[in-house]
């Protein structure tokens, strides 16, 4: 019964760990990175989608992503929706192939970076200890009459470990990306 109980911390846990690394792999570095246009929403047949389903997204070099779009009609809605998803990106259009120059960041725009990277992690942080007293607050709700203290002492001591684990594995994740963002 506990062990179930723990999982399911774990897995709500792990859910916001995996969405701060897709977060994190969405700010620039100053380096190409596919990734960068996963916020990118294009206006294509009458609804709004993500980039990744109307082109081909690659990386020419270290400095350039190239973006193969498919449909030639939806080249200027692609292009506009880079423009629009404000990312600082400036696209330059050749028939149905978009390039999209990563402009090397000034020391204002990697410090604007950090932050945005620790308020993610400080945002997840938050989530993981939502779910430690969620997962607890559960426990305790549904083991009121037959469960002894020193079962739900052992489960909070437990779920406890899970989160200091996770919140270590943000302060990891942001502290390497603040790394990344600061290297010239």
């Amino acid at each position: 019964m506990i062990d179930q109980h723990l999982d399911q911390a774990r897995e709500k846990m792990a859910k916001a760990i995996e969405s701060l690394t897709n977060d994190l792999s969405t700010i620039s570095t100053g380096r190409a990175n596919p990734d960068m246009l996963n916020p990118v929403r294009v206006d294509a047949y009458g609804s709004q989608m993500p980039i990744t389903q109307t082109a081909n997204i690659s990386v020419s070099d270290s400095t350039t992503i190239s973006v193969q779009v498919w449909d030639s009609g939806l080249v200027k809605a692609v292009e506009k929706a880079i423009i629009n998803a404000n990312l600082g990106l400036n696209p330059s259009t050749d028939g149905q192939l978009i390039r999209i120059n990563i402009p090397k960041l000034s020391e204002e725009r990697r410090v604007e970076f950090v932050k945005l990277a620790k308020k993610y992690g400080e945002d997840r942080k938050i989530s993981i200890r939502n779910s430690r007293r969620d997962s607890i607050d559960h426990f305790k709700r549904e083991n009121e009459e037959g469960t002894s203290k020193d079962d739900v002492h052992a489960f909070t001591s437990e779920v406890q470990k899970i989160t200091d684990e996770n919140i270590e594995k943000i302060d990891r994740l942001v502290s390497q990306k603040e790394t990344e963002i600061m290297a010239v």
